[in-house]
């Protein structure tokens, strides 16, 4: 079976948010299966596109966007 094809992304966090990306990867993790800070992100981002899909007010999102510091540095 061939290998599924993934896109890569790199972006730019700040050091409050990969400390927040490797305490959830931990929280996450178990003796059995270690989680990683990718998995966490893939994680979130289904997390978030399903709640939207189910009628999450975007106004709570946007509030979080606007009240971070967003960087679209590359």
């Amino acid at each position: 079976m061939p290998k599924k094809e993934r896109k890569r992304l790199q972006v730019v966090i700040s050091d409050e948010q990969d400390a927040l990306l490797t305490r959830t990867a931990y929280e996450l993790s178990s003796p059995e299966r270690l989680i990683s800070k990718s998995e966490v992100v893939r994680l979130a981002i289904e997390k978030i596109a399903r709640e939207l899909g189910e009628g999450a007010p975007l106004e709570d999102y946007r509030a979080i966007l606007d009240t971070e510091t967003v960087s679209d540095e590359a």
